[in-house]
């Protein structure tokens, strides 16, 4: 089934997935966008499981498996049809031309292929599906920088793909072996933020390189925005076809129809059937900057899940992580921040609380984070990332929202 109309897709959902079912019984017969609650993440997961299986439509009969994150021992799997993939990559490929691709550019694939990672066959399926038309390099950020440098300059690689840490070790790399990449023209980055402290590194290695998002997607909520030609501002995207996006107010929940003003990013998807997304948080903080043409900037991670580098961490699993390892000491806050440190992300951990031996707790939620996590352990070993770190606040000292009191539950500090 491929709907095209919220109506139908709405249908779709009450008469064949149990999840949506249920999330609806209360509501009118043709309800409104506004009326649909907001997908509660929890939930969702759990009905969402590998047997018995809750929130699909029916039968994953074709297509492909995703894993999107989670611990080791509750997986976030996502599934896609084999037509809900191509019409994914089409439509995505549409935004390459704004990214600044043309006839003739030399692609190299530096995104992460196998173990059920999405980002690779996912560059490779978009660029195969282009309007320009492109010559491939699938490299795969798994290659040993020596072998990739040495590709790119062999090929005449005219444009890079890949997620901004992977791009900066990379550029490191080069500026200390080779010196530069000059045939390098764009740099397309994509599954993280890429900051300021990043560009001089890039420009380095790559002097006539613009730096680009290749656009604006996840592996839970799918495509939402591509590139604006033109545009200098490679937070800005513009909103897909077949997509809804909604930025609502953090507090009130209500949607935000003027510029400027941020809110939390809110995506329903209209051809997504098996696994649907209706008014799902996919975890990002967002203004419009022009309505009626559904332009929007990018502004940093909301409270569902801190990402860190190209490692997704979601706040619940780090809850229960810290309360396995505090075995039943006074915990009375956990508060996630994010920094930038020596060029790199930094999970912080903010505690609240009085609690014997911060010391050895801090290490223990450490080790637990490397056991429920492993790509985040995979990624401070390889110097992506910085390694945990636990602050202790007492107990009055966690951020609070001013107007309503509440846990600021994440803080994100990392600037533009």
């Amino acid at each position: 089934m491929a709907a095209s109309t919220l109506p139908a897709l709405i249908r779709f959902v009450r008469e064949n997935s149990p999840y949506y079912r249920d999330l609806y019984a209360h509501l009118p017969e043709n309800p409104e966008l506004a009326e649909l609650p907001i997908v509660d993440h929890a939930t969702y997961w759990a009905a969402n499981t590998l047997r018995d299986n809750r929130l699909h439509t029916g039968e994953h009969r074709g297509g492909l498996v995703f894993k999107t994150g989670g611990t080791t021992s509750a997986p976030r799997v996502s599934v896609y049809t084999r037509a809900e993939w191509r019409e994914m990559s089409e439509t995505f490929s549409t935004g390459l031309a704004g990214a600044g691709l043309v006839d003739g550019d030399r692609v190299a694939n530096l995104f992460y292929a196998g173990e059920l990672y999405s980002s690779f066959i996912f560059t490779l399926n978009t660029l195969q599906d282009a309007p320009v038309d492109t010559v491939q390099l699938p490299i795969a950020g798994s290659a040993p920088l020596d072998f990739v440098a040495s590709t790119l300059a062999e090929f005449g690689a005219t444009v890079l793909a890949a997620p901004p840490t992977s791009l900066c070790q990379l550029a490191q790399h080069v500026a200390d072996t080779v010196g530069e990449l000059p045939l390098v023209r764009i740099v397309l980055f994509s599954g993280e933020a890429f900051y300021g402290d990043q560009r001089a590194l890039i420009r380095a290695a790559f002097p006539n390189a613009e730096v680009r998002s290749i656009g604006y997607a996840s592996v839970d909520g799918g495509i939402l925005g591509g590139p604006v030609a033109g545009e200098p501002d490679a937070r800005i995207h513009r909103v897909f076809p077949g997509r809804i996006m909604e930025i609502l107010d953090i507090d009130s929940g209500e949607p935000i129809t003027e510029p400027g003003r941020p809110g939390r990013v809110v995506v329903t998807d209209l051809v997504r059937t098996l696994q649907p997304v209706l008014r799902y948080p996919v975890g990002d903080l967002a203004e419009w900057t022009e309505v009626e043409s559904g332009t929007f900037r990018l502004l940093g991670r909301s409270d569902e899940g801190a990402r860190v580098g190209p490692v997704t961490v979601y706040l619940d699993d780090l809850r229960s992580i810290v309360e396995g390892a505090a075995a039943g000491q006074s915990i009375t806050g956990i508060q996630v921040v994010l920094r930038r440190k020596e060029a790199k992300d930094q999970l912080v951990l903010r505690l609240g609380g009085a609690v014997t031996g911060e010391a050895e707790l801090a290490e223990a939620i450490a080790t637990r984070l490397d056991q429920v996590r492993p790509m985040f352990a995979d990624h401070v070993r390889r110097g992506l990332i910085q390694p945990l770190a636990v602050e202790w606040a007492g107990t009055n000292g966690l951020t609070v929202n001013p107007r309503t009191g509440k846990l600021v539950r994440l803080l994100d500090e990392r600037g533009a």
